[in-house]
């Protein structure tokens, strides 16, 4: 007699983030893709330093974040999946908080007055609890763009 396990099949857990930078949107895209630029906002709490940032902004190029805390390195990467100027930007983000196959897409909409819409979705996390803490760090990564344009 054979018995099966069987598991279900759980739709991957997702989050979407939308926030207006004040900044003309190539600035805005260029932004992400530029290593001095991403590593002036790519920090998900206040008061953590500046991560070092290296990457190869063409699709199937690779990017490196390593963020601190603490005194403890935390290294993020992936590779770009998609640029299409100034439009979208589509990557994988791999970290030790993260599962195979998550990915984060940006898309950007050019609003009146040199201002710019960035819409982030971020696909697959362990669990709930992930997604809530990259839903803090993406959203203060989101309002420290903006920051960074305004001053």
């Amino acid at each position: 007699m054979k018995y099966f396990l069987e598991v279900p099949k759980m739709t991957d857990l997702s989050l979407t983030i939308n926030e207006v930078v004040h900044a003309p949107i190539e600035k805005v895209f260029d932004a992400w893709l530029d290593p001095y630029t991403l590593s002036k906002f790519i920090i998900p709490m206040k008061g953590m330093p500046e991560p070092a940032v290296e990457n190869d902004p063409r699709v199937g190029g690779r990017f490196s974040i390593i963020m601190n805390f603490e005194g403890n390195s935390l290294p993020h990467e992936g590779s770009y999946l998609e640029i299409d100027r100034p439009h979208k930007l589509k990557f994988t983000w791999v970290s030790d908080h993260s599962p195979e196959g998550s990915t984060v897409t940006l898309v950007f909409a050019s609003l009146e007055a040199g201002k710019t819409e960035v819409q982030l979705t971020h696909v697959k996390f362990f669990d709930e609890a992930a997604m809530h803490d990259h839903k803090g760090g993406w959203t203060t990564i989101l309002e420290t763009l903006d920051e960074y344009f305004a001053s």
